[in-house]
């Protein structure tokens, strides 16, 4: 059987699985499109937490930016993993226990403004929409080298499976379909990288294997890594961070931007009680933490197999010819994610860091520019290929790769649509929309929210993980502070909420759009991601953390120069923050 069959049996029999479980558990009511009906197990929610959770930038980029800049780019794990202890503790059971289906619902209702409602809709919506973005992009990846088409009708084929199991099911039809997404990610996550610890190794659990010997060289694998790298002008893959700024800000922004995301945040609303909300967030860690702890090893492995592949004897060596380049170089080219340009004329394939400080090395071996750019994305989708590990191998993780872009890409559509059927329709525009109308109205927002998000997803203005990491700025600086002021804060009134909210928001987004090119300014044209224009060294993707700051500060400033909350409001955010029974130790 070819590859491409093997291939196509994977991913087909796993779409069959998720548009049979979306036609099984159809919603019938706007309650099961929002929230599942709300009856949904720890154990179950959990699952479809780490499924909704675990996007293509965790299991399709994450590895490969990390593979890309070493220990530097760690921040991404550390980041989510952080941000999801944070939103565990601090924001789902009192979100749940408030018992609304949306954010902005909850938003709204604490700050008794339906102001402070449509401005948080707009918060989700820019969020979202950014962050599917890099789902549907991660998706047009893998389905374009999986099923041989080009990246933009991989990406057409991704949106009408989503389309089909996420309109049809809603939130009942999505979490049991990630509960399979969930087991058919992790599966095809593992079982490459006990393959490759294995032959690298000798270890048969990779994040163990990341720190064992080397077994052709005989020394640590991460020294012999270094090696390798150095001598073709990279830093050391180990090597520490420069900016420790940047790198502090970029861990906050992605830790509360986590906290900050509604399409995770819904998730607690689905089950029965608020216990049932902690036992999920605890059983969500654990099918998190078996992907994350494999992830650096799978980032280390896969930088070593390409530049060994490329140098079979050594850096120092010659590269390979590139009439003689493996089959997996071959395969990805078809995609143009794969590129290569012979500038010097020799036929092999010469793969360095390009820079000043590397050129008289370079020229001294007769090289003339890095001939060879790889994708980062597809490092993990490759790493079987490179591996020359079996088909099956290579058939399973395109499903999984397909099952974590998909996964995350239905939850975040389904918060976009709720939050346009639920929150601006029924709460601003039509309050008096029957539900069967209100359900229609999800439906056909989901609709239009999976063309906006197909059309943009063509043209990312990123990696995958680059583009999920600014939604997460944008949710840090925006939802986030609105959240833990509603729950922590009696003092913050609503119109310090909307201010907060909407500074935070346009701080970011101005910051984000001058500082990736995106807005033209005269005379500030030439400060497109260039790291040495940033104030103070901050990236784009870490500006979020900043923008939290200003919304915290704003919020506050505004209340304390207004009028206090209502009474009733007060009562509520103690309601919502202590059990029943420990009213008598609270002052009134």
């Amino acid at each position: 059987m070819s590859q491409f069959a093997i291939n196509l049996l994977f991913v087909g029999a796993s779409f069959a699985l998720y548009i049979g479980i979306a036609i099984w558990a159809k919603a019938g009511s706007t309650k099961d499109f929002y929230v599942a009906g709300g009856g949904v197990h720890p154990i179950t929610n959990g699952m479809a937490i780490g499924a909704d959770w675990m996007s293509a930038a965790s299991f399709i980029s994450m590895a490969g930016l990390i593979a890309a800049g070493g220990y530097a780019n760690s921040t991404f794990l550390m980041g989510w993993t952080g941000g999801y202890v944070l939103l565990a503790t601090l924001l789902a059971p009192y979100l749940r226990k408030f018992g609304k289906f949306t954010v902005p619902e909850f938003i709204g209702d604490r700050f008794y403004s339906k102001q402070a409602r449509l401005v948080a809709v707009i918060c989700l919506i820019v969020a979202s929409v950014t962050y599917v973005i890099g789902q549907m992009a991660g998706a047009g990846v893998a389905f374009s080298r999986f099923l041989e088409v080009d990246a933009t009708m991989g990406l057409i084929i991704a949106a009408v499976v989503v389309f089909v199991y996420a309109v049809l099911g809603g939130m009942k039809g999505i979490t049991y379909t990630q509960v399979a997404q969930y087991i058919v990610l992790i599966i095809a996550y593992t079982i490459p990288a006990v393959f490759i610890s294995l032959e690298l190794t000798g270890n048969p659990l990779p994040p163990l294997g990341l720190f064992s010997t080397h077994s052709e060289s005989g020394v640590p694998l991460l020294t012999k890594l270094n090696q390798v790298i150095t001598d073709l002008g990279f830093n050391e893959y180990t090597a520490d961070v420069d900016n420790k700024l940047n790198m502090v800000l970029f861990t906050l922004s992605l830790m509360i931007g986590t906290a900050g995301l509604p399409h995770v945040i819904i998730r607690f609303f689905t089950v029965p009680k608020v216990a049932d909300a902690r036992w999920s967030a605890g059983w969500a860690l654990v099918f998190i933490g078996l992907l994350y702890l494999t992830a650096p090893a799978v980032a280390s492995m896969a930088r070593l197999n390409l530049m060994t592949t490329i140098y079979p004897d050594g850096p120092t060596a010659e590269a390979i010819q590139y009439e003689e380049r493996p089959n997996w170089v071959r395969e990805w080219e078809v995609t143009g994610l794969i590129q290569y340009e012979d500038k010097n004329g020799d036929g092999r394939i010469q793969l360095y860091n390009d820079t000043e400080a590397f050129a008289p090395t370079a020229e001294a071996r007769g090289w003339e520019g890095n001939e060879l750019t790889v994708n980062r994305d597809i490092l993990v989708l490759a790493n079987p290929e490179i591996a020359n590990l079996p088909g099956w191998v290579i058939g399973l993780i395109a499903a999984g790769g397909l099952a974590a872009a998909l996964s995350t890409a239905a939850g975040l559509l389904l918060a976009i649509s709720s939050a346009i059927s639920h929150d601006l329709i029924k709460g601003s525009i039509n309050p008096s929309i029957s539900e069967k109308g209100e359900l229609l109205a999800a439906r056909i927002s989901m609709s239009v929210a999976i063309i906006v998000a197909t059309y943009l997803g063509a043209n990312p203005p990123g990696f995958a993980a680059q583009v999920v990491a600014l939604a997460f700025g944008i949710a840090a600086a925006s939802l986030f502070p609105a959240l833990m002021m509603g729950i922590f804060s009696k003092r913050v009134n609503n119109k310090g909420a909307v201010a907060g909210m909407l500074s935070g928001l346009i701080f970011t987004l101005v910051y984000i759009f001058v500082y990736k090119g995106w807005l033209f300014i005269p005379g500030t044209n030439n400060l497109a991601d260039i790291p040495e224009n940033w104030v103070l060294g901050i990236s784009p993707l870490s500006i979020g953390a900043v923008g939290a700051i200003i919304n915290f500060a704003v919020a506050f400033l505004v209340s304390m120069a207004t009028e206090e909350p209502p009474q009733e409001i007060q009562d509520l955010v103690d309601s919502v923050r202590y059990p029943k029974g420990a009213g008598g130790a609270i002052n009134h």
